[in-house]
C-alpha cells in the first residue's frame, strides 16, 4: 500500500524548537540509565516508505521536553549528514506519552494516519494498516576515540589535569567545561575534542547543555545540545556571531560527539595590523560543517583578537558537560 509522503511527515513530525529562557528548575540527568522513558523514546530514527512506485528514505530525530511530551522532526532523504542537508524538507507534529505509548495522529486524504513510537520503532499505519517501520539507530562519530598521531600534543587523556590551568576530572575520567585554559599556546594546528551534553528535557535554548571550545581563545565553536534544532550560529556547531554550521549534526543528549579543526590563525604585519583573516575548517561528527571559513573577527567570552598564539579555552555555562580524548598537532 502507497501513502504520500505529506499523510506521513504530518503524522510523525514536528519543527524545531525555539529558543526559551534557561529554566532555574531545570532537571539534569548524566546517566543513561537513570534518565527514564523520556531518555528511551528520544533519538533517531530512520527507514524508508512506500510513495508511488518509489521508496523513500526518511530520518526522523524525536526529542524530549520533558514531563512526558515530545517533539519530533523528520527528514526527507535521511537523517541530517546522511541524506538530509540544509535546505531540503523537513516537517513536524508534536504529541504527549500516553499509557506508555507515543503517538501521533492525523486524518489525512488517505485516511486516518497514526504512528506509534515504541520498542525502538516507529510504526506507521493508515486506516489500521502498516505502511511503515523506521528503526532507532544510534550514530556513532568516524573519529570518536582517535588516537593522537606522532608528535601530537596530548591535552587530555582522562589521567591528568596538568596540561591546563586549572580542571578538574569528573568521575575519574572526564575533562569538566570549566572556563579552563591550556597551558600551551598554539598558532595554526589541528585539534581533536570529544565532548558529552547531559540531558535536560526540561531545559531550552541556551540552557541545554551549554558549553564552548573556543579556537586560540578567540574564536568560539559552540558546545550545545542543539539536538533537532535549526543549527543556527549560537547552537552546536556554530561560530557564534559568524556562521551557522552547514548541517546540524550534533547527536541526541549523553552521546558522545566530536569536533576535529583546522585552524589557521590570523596574519599580522610587524605594526600589529590585521593583514589575513583567521580561518578554519571543522567537522562535527566525520561531517564538514565549516569549509574553510573565514573568522573575519573574534568571539566575545574570552580574548581578543591578536598577533600572538593562544590556548584552547573550554567555557562553562553551569550546565555539566564533559570533555574527552583531546589533542593538537602543530602545524
Amino acid at each position: 500500500m502507497s501513502i504520500s509522503f505529506r499523510c506521513l511527515v504530518t503524522a510523525i513530525l514536528l519543527s524545531a524548537a525555539t529558543a526559551f529562557a534557561a529554566d532555574p528548575n531545570a532537571i539534569v540527568f548524566t546517566d543513561p540509565a537513570k534518565a527514564g522513558i523520556d531518555y528511551e523514546l528520544q533519538g533517531e530514527y530512520a527507514g524508508t516508505v512506500k510513495t508511488g512506485d518509489d521508496d523513500l528514505t526518511i530520518g526522523v530525530q524525536v526529542i524530549a521536553l520533558g514531563d512526558e511530551k515530545f517533539q519530533a522532526v523528520g527528514f526527507i532523504g535521511g537523517l541530517p549528514g546522511d541524506g538530509w542537508s540544509r535546505g531540503d524538507k523537513s516537517h513536524s507534529s508534536e504529541s504527549k506519552l500516553e499509557n506508555g505509548v507515543l503517538r501521533f495522529a492525523s486524518d489525512q486524504d488517505d485516511g486516518k494516519v497514526v504512528a506509534e513510537v515504541k520498542d525502538g520503532s516507529i510504526i506507521v499505519y493508515v486506516n489500521d494498516t502498516k505502511v511503515a517501520e523506521l528503526t532507532k539507530v544510534h550514530r556513532q562519530s568516524p573519529t570518536l576515540g582517535a588516537k593522537p598521531p606522532a608528535g601530537a600534543i596530548v591535552l587530555f587523556d582522562g589521567s591528568s589535569t596538568s596540561a591546563w590551568e586549572g580542571g578538574e576530572i569528573i568521575d575519574g575520567k572526564w575533562l569538566g567545561a570549566q572556563n579552563i585554559a591550556t597551558k600551551d599556546k598554539f598558532g595554526d594546528h589541528q585539534l581533536h575534542i570529544e565532548f558529552q551534553t547531559p540531558f535536560m528535557p526540561t531545559s531550552r535554548g541556551q540552557g541545554r547543555g551549554n558549553s564552548g571550545v573556543y579556537l586560540q581563545s578567540r574564536y568560539e565553536c559552540q558546545v550545545l545540545d542543539s539536538f533537532g534544532l535549526e543549527g543556527k550560529n549560537n547552537e552546536c556547531g556554530g561560530i557564534y556571531s559568524i556562521s551557522e554550521p552547514k548541517v546540524n549534526m550534533c547527536f541526541p543528549p549523553l552521546a558522545w560527539q566530536t569536533y576535529d579543526v583546522d585552524f589557521t590563525a590570523a596574519r599580522y604585519d610587524d605594526s600589529g595590523k590585521k593583514t589575513k583573516n583567521a580561518r578554519t575548517t571543522i567537522r562535527h561528527n566525520g561531517v564538514v560543517i565549516h569549509d574553510d571559513l573565514e573568522l573575519t573577527h573574534g568571539t566575545p567570552g574570552r580574548h581578543e583578537e591578536g598577533p600572538e598564539p593562544d590556548g584552547v579555552f573550554l567555557q562553562n555555562h553551569g550546565n555539566p558537560v564533559v570533555f574527552q580524548n583531546i589533542w593538537v598537532v602543530k602545524k
